[in-house]
């Protein structure tokens, strides 16, 4: 592991515990109370957690080189998903509305600012290559990103405005995140294979 990965990593886990909170204050864990303390905790966890856990993909990666790549874009999709579900906490306290349409719009205005996010994240690190940017590179990562952006709100949808209504058990704002979550697994999958055998696919592992 090189220098660059401690940092970035070290980044990625310190954005991934600060936005959690939006998420973790909608949802309220009735076992966790937010406080200063309890966020300095959390986003000290996430810092060491994410050193720690890079450190095992680059020792797997000797034999396996492919993990390395993964376990990056991995980071690179858990920061922009906190960040995705960040801001769509902040837009359903602002506005009090956590299910409907106007759900899937803040679902969708979400999604896309966390994808401008991944971009750089994704071509700078995850898929490194040339540094300059192409327009043809540009619009394949959105037009793989649109299709993931349609699984991801279809997915979310899904969840809060039909599973939900049909089974007891959690909140309002529970099922949102909870339809966030299943969102961005189905959408995780399809970006890491679109941006690596289209957008990315002539860049090599570092």
């Amino acid at each position: 592991m090189i220098k660059k990965d401690y940092i970035l990593i070290s980044i990625i886990g310190f954005l991934f515990g600060i936005l959690l909170y939006p998420i973790l204050k909608n949802i309220q864990l009735p076992f966790l109370q937010l406080n200063a303390f309890t966020m300095t905790l959390i986003v000290l966890f996430f810092v060491v957690f994410s050193n720690i856990a890079l450190a095992i993909a680059f020792l797997i990666g000797k034999k396996i080189p492919f993990v390395i790549q993964f376990s990056k874009f991995a980071a690179v999709g858990a920061v922009n998903s906190v960040l995705d579900w960040g801001i769509l906490n902040v837009l359903i306290t602002l506005s009090g509305v956590a299910a409907g349409p106007l759900y899937a719009l803040f679902k969708a205005a979400s999604f896309i600012i966390a994808n401008i996010n991944s971009y750089f994240w994704n071509k700078l690190w995850v898929f490194p290559g040339k540094a300059k940017m192409t327009f043809h590179e540009v619009m394949q990562f959105f037009v793989v990103s649109a299709v993931g952006l349609v699984l991801n709100v279809a997915t979310a949808a899904l969840v809060v405005n039909g599973i939900a209504e049909r089974v007891d058990g959690f909140s309002p704002k529970q099922w949102a995140n909870i339809g966030a979550a299943s969102a961005t697994i189905i959408s995780l999958a399809w970006n890491f294979v679109g941006y690596k055998f289209i957008v990315f696919k002539e860049k090599t592992i570092s």
